[in-house]
């Protein structure tokens, strides 16, 4: 099986080159932000032709019961700052590109894989849900509340894994998205968890994907 892995950012790069020597595992930065990850994805899917496809790195965590460390698996995927309005379809729901499904699915079989992963004697636990992505550094309380606001169900929110699931979608990859959560906004001041993650605890936090991949 070919493996395709998508990062946006070196910091992610660098973690996850240290877990892969196999040539079946091909780990590549996208780039920031939604075109720079739907494009790295196209790429990939032209370049290598993988048969699976995983978006993995750090996202900002929500909810009471996680905690930073913890990974989220993608169970589906959403955009929190695409609308569509309803003048010509009035069925688009905020968070559709019109003409697409509202919320893109995680392959099954990828996300049951994910659901029952054990990693060894690990200090943190891995959720699945929603993951919503827009182009947006989320480093305020209020930017959080205005997300939470449309999504109140998501566990977690980045700037890539949808367009990565869409570019997917379109070309009939399989695809799941796995992050760590860097920071919890609503808990944070000036994104100071965030910047704490990579200076103290990013070392060993990219692990979970090595071990989903050693699971397929």
């Amino acid at each position: 099986m070919k493996i395709g892995i998508i990062v946006a950012m070196d910091k992610e790069l660098q973690q996850l080159q240290k877990l892969f020597a196999d040539k079946d595992v091909i780990v590549r930065k996208c780039g920031i932000g939604k075109v720079n990850a739907a494009l790295g994805a196209q790429y990939m899917i032209n370049e290598f032709h993988p048969d699976v496809i995983i978006s993995s790195g750090c996202a900002g965590g929500n909810g009471d019961d996680l905690q930073i460390q913890d990974v989220v698996a993608s169970s589906e995927l959403c955009y929190h700052d695409v609308y569509c309005g309803t003048a010509i379809d009035s069925s688009t729901v905020y968070g559709q590109v019109q003409g697409l499904p509202a919320r893109y699915q995680a392959d099954p079989s990828l996300l049951q894989k994910a659901r029952q992963m054990h990693v060894g004697d690990c200090q943190f636990s891995i959720h699945t849900g929603l993951i919503v992505t827009g182009d947006w550094f989320v480093d305020t309380k209020e930017k959080m509340r205005s997300i939470i606001d449309h999504f109140p169900e998501a566990k977690a929110v980045d700037m890539e894994s949808c367009a990565i699931a869409q570019a997917c979608y379109l070309n009939k990859v399989p695809f799941i998205s796995f992050r760590v959560v860097s920071d919890i906004p609503l808990r944070d001041t000036n994104a100071s968890q965030y910047h704490d993650f990579w200076n103290t605890v990013a070392e060993h936090s990219f692990h979970v994907t090595r071990t989903f991949v050693e699971s397929l």
